[in-house]
């Protein structure tokens, strides 16, 4: 089949996961068994990414593609921010960190540069829609650009700034929501099938359904409201590529773990993971990323490194207890085989 001008066999998509969980060994099995792998330029420097970029190509020659995170407005709530920080002051002295707030623009021209160099075939951004140029730029080197979206809005947006397709989130999905704008109640947002019926009647570029799915019925259920594709970033979670720490993935089988829920306590912006004992003790975050995630980006490493769950993110998506220990191509393989008596 044909998937944004790319030859793949599945119509699948392995979701980018930032922050380890994304490898070129997990994009590669993606790739591989048919669909299309992905890997996370989010909160790489230019230099990470560009190794990873060429590790990839050493694993597969199909399509994959990078994600990139757009710059948010450096233009916050400082007081705010200020109050959130002081109150995780009692968590970092437990650990010997320290926690300070900071802007930064996650190397956005940079790696905008690098992606030209390399002539990457599938180009999605997440927070955001560049603009108009940005996607040209991309197109003159033969990419394909997707945004993500959350809401018929942000759809229209990205049609008329000429991207090829987007990528339309639920509220189900694990990991940060990936809205233009977070300045909203934490648990706002549109279900992915109701989204994808609002959506599919906005704009006419295609759609790539993301958000909660996790078995061949998830996917044929999504594929018939109108997407050309799935995205699977938890269903993955559990496979030994994935680059989640082992603490992590057992996290998503363990009885303590009896659901999700939305906070900005890690990040500053609304994100989906196993509801713990953070989230719980600061449900008052304010919507100040990029700020409050490096503020807390020490705090969290300490707490992984301790193999504290409950005092760290784990982003999940609302079907996180279907996740499978098994190879990543199996996964996708098993979803594809299945996907043909159902459509």
């Amino acid at each position: 089949m044909d998937l944004l001008g790319m030859p793949v066999r599945l119509p699948i998509i392995g979701a980018p996961m930032a922050g380890g969980p994304s490898t070129p060994a997990l994009a590669a099995a993606v790739s591989s068994a048919g669909g299309v792998g992905f890997l996370a330029g989010g909160y790489l420097d230019p230099e990470a990414l560009d190794r990873q970029i060429a590790e990839l190509r050493t694993l597969t020659s199909a399509p994959f593609g990078i994600n990139l995170f757009m710059p948010q407005d450096a233009d916050v709530d400082q007081a705010a921010v200020s109050r959130y920080v002081e109150s995780l002051q009692p968590e970092a002295r437990s650990v010997g960190v320290e926690v300070v707030p900071s802007w930064d623009d996650d190397h956005w021209s940079d790696k905008l540069d690098l992606l030209e160099r390399t002539h990457v075939p599938l180009v999605s951004m997440t927070f955001g829609c560049p603009s108009a140029d940005v996607i040209a730029r991309l197109h003159q080197v033969g990419a394909k650009v997707v945004v993500t979206v959350t809401t018929p809005v942000e759809a229209r947006i990205a049609e008329a700034a000429g991207v090829d397709a987007v990528a339309v989130q639920g509220i189900e999905a694990g990991g940060h929501q990936g809205s233009f704008r977070d300045d909203v109640a934490p648990d706002t947002g549109w279900g992915l099938l109701t989204l994808l019926a609002a959506i599919r009647d906005s704009v006419q570029v295609p759609m790539i359904a993301a958000g909660g799915l996790m078995t061949a019925h998830d996917v044929a259920a999504v594929l018939r409201a109108g997407a050309v594709a799935a995205q699977l970033g938890t269903a993955l979670l559990r496979t030994p590529e994935c680059g989640a720490p082992e603490f992590y993935k057992r996290a998503l089988v363990d009885p303590a773990f009896d659901g999700t829920a939305i906070t900005r306590a890690f990040s500053g912006r609304r994100a989906r993971g196993l509801r713990n004992a953070f989230m719980l003790a600061h449900p008052d975050a304010p919507s100040a990323y990029p700020y409050i995630n490096n503020a807390t980006r020490a705090l969290r490493r300490a707490a992984q490194a301790r193999g504290y769950a409950n005092a760290t993110n784990r982003w999940a998506g609302q079907g996180y207890r279907l996740a499978r220990q098994r190879p990543a191509a199996e996964v996708v393989s098993a979803i594809g085989s299945e996907l043909d008596g159902l459509l």
